[in-house]
Formats: structure tokens, C-alpha cells, sequence
């Protein structure tokens, strides 16, 4: 996707309304609207959440006096599950049993409290548990279309799990035997349930991409929901973004072993390789 009409999309997902109507009318993919819609609440949420937490007190003054926690929150355009954890903390409520409540809303007795949980619950489409349920499985799913690929090939591998104990920075696929991609030989693999545009990319370079390539040498990173391609990103040497579509090639005969090519475990690990637990 270029630069220009991601831009346009990011600019008309303002409310989970806008997802439907350009679903519909534009034609774009749902889902895809879903998580830019998704990336453009949380960092909003990010930028503003101190200044908002900061009035807790006035929101929780104002839901004393009338006001219902959702007409609160878009008075302040702040997510309503967040808006309804500040208001009820005022009300010396603790996170844990805030979320305990919204995980069970008919375990709340006051009647207004719950009719009112219930409306952020059903309107955060975000940071409800929902919500939050739905990107957790997008990341699964992402990384189970990654498995999938890789095992119609016979490629042997090594997942995050499974690295966690030997290193401080973990890749979702390390490779035994590096595969070719894009013109060269990639020792890991990292699968991203998101839209790559450059606020993500950069975010994913500085604290993933970087720290990959330094440990394992070259690498890939997917967004399976695409990615802005008119862009130039400083991605280290030999790390490239690959396109979703990669992964749809039908598998060559087994096995897919390339040849005179040496096992990661039986060859030297790129200067500075260390393996500390984050």
C-alpha cells in the first residue's frame, strides 16, 4: 500500500463505525481496518493517557453527578474501558477487581454500575477483553500461517518458546538451516499480526529487528497485513520486509534442503551473539 492512501484510511478510522462503512463502500478488507483502526487508538491512548489520568478525579466527579461513563469518555476521546478503570480507581476499586467485573458483569449488584460496564464493554473495541482476546489471536494466527509454511517444507526450526531460556531477544522462527529469500540466505523470521506502516516499522527496528540481526545475522519480518512499500526504512544489512504473499508459494518437493548449506547449531553465531534472558 503506498504512503498516500494509508495515510487517507488512517485519517477516516476515527470511530469502529468507519470500519463497517469503508468495508462496504470502499472495499476494503475488514480486518485489515480493524487493526489500523486498533494501531491508530493505542498510540492516540498512548500520547494521551497521563493528561487524561491526570483528571481522574473530574471524571470521577462527573460520573458521581450523572454523567455515564461512556459520555464521559468521548467527551474526553479516550477508550471506555480505560475511561471507566480511572473513574472506578477514584472509587477505590483496584485493577484487579475492575477487570474481574468486566470479565463477569453479572457479578455486579449496583444495577446503573453494570448497565454502564456493559455499554463500555460492548463499545471498546480495543481494550476490552474482546478486544484484546481478538489481537492475541490475530498474533496466533499469524504465526500458525508461518508454521504451516514452513512445515510443508520440512524445515527444521525453532520457535520464541523455545529460545527463551538461551537468548535475551527472540525472533518468533529461528532456523537450523537458513532459507533463501529475496536474494539471500535469512536465519530467522519474525511474524507481525499488524499493518506495517512507518511508525510501527521504525518501532520494530529499534527494539526487535536490530537486536535480531545482531544475534543471528540476516533475517525476514512479515506483516501479514501488508505494509507501506513506498517508503525507504534503515533496516540493517541483510534484513528485508517480506511480502505476505511469500508465503502462499506451494511447497517444492521434500526436502527442502539447500544445498552445502551448514546447520545454525554446528556454525558460529554473528559477532557479539550473547544469550541472557531478558
Amino acid at each position: 500500500m503506498k504512503l498516500v492512501e494509508y495515510q487517507d484510511l488512517y485519517r477516516k478510522l476515527a470511530t469502529p463505525e468507519d470500519i463497517d462503512f469503508l468495508a462496504e463502500n470502499a472495499g476494503y478488507d475488514k480486518e485489515l481496518l480493524l487493526v489500523i483502526y486498533t494501531q491508530r487508538i493505542v498510540r492516540e491512548t498512548t500520547k494521551k493517557f497521563y493528561r487524561v489520568k491526570a483528571q481522574a478525579r473530574r471524571l470521577a466527579f462527573m460520573w458521581q453527578n450523572g454523567s455515564s461513563l461512556l459520555e464521559i469518555a468521548r467527551k474526553f476521546e479516550f477508550p471506555p474501558i480505560l475511561t471507566a478503570l480511572m473513574v472506578l480507581e477514584q472509587r477505590k476499586i483496584s485493577r484487579k477487581q475492575f477487570w474481574k467485573m468486566i470479565n463477569d458483569l453479572a457479578s455486579v449488584k449496583d444495577r446503573r454500575l453494570r448497565r454502564e460496564l456493559e455499554d463500555v464493554n460492548r463499545t471498546d473495541i480495543v481494550y476490552s477483553p474482546g478486544g484484546s482476546a481478538r489481537q492475541y489471536a490475530r498474533g496466533r494466527w499469524g504465526e500458525a500461517k508461518l508454521h504451516t509454511w514452513l512445515d510443508a517444507r520440512g524445515l527444521v526450526y525453532e520457535t520464541e518458546k523455545d529460545l527463551r531460556a538461551k537468548y535475551d531477544k527472540t525472533p518468533d522462527i529461528l532456523l537450523h538451516i537458513p532459507l533463501e529469500m529475496n536474494g539471500s540466505r535469512k536465519y530467522w523470521i519474525e511474524s507481525k499480526a499488524t499493518f506495517g506502516d512507518p511508525y510501527e516499522i521504525r518501532r520494530h527496528l529499534r527494539k526487535q529487528l536490530q537486536p535480531y540481526s545482531d544475534l543471528f545475522g540476516d533475517g525476514a519480518v512479515v506483516y501479514w497485513f501488508g505494509h507501506v512499500d513506498d517508503q525507504q526504512y534503515e533496516l540493517p544489512v541483510g534484513v528485508d520486509i517480506v511480502s505476505p504473499q511469500f508465503f502462499e508459494t506451494p511447497p517444492v518437493p521434500f526436502p527442502y534442503v539447500p544445498v552445502g548449506e551448514t546447520p545454525l547449531e554446528e556454525a558460529p553465531l554473528q559477532p557479539g551473539a550473547v544469550g541472557l534472558r531478558e
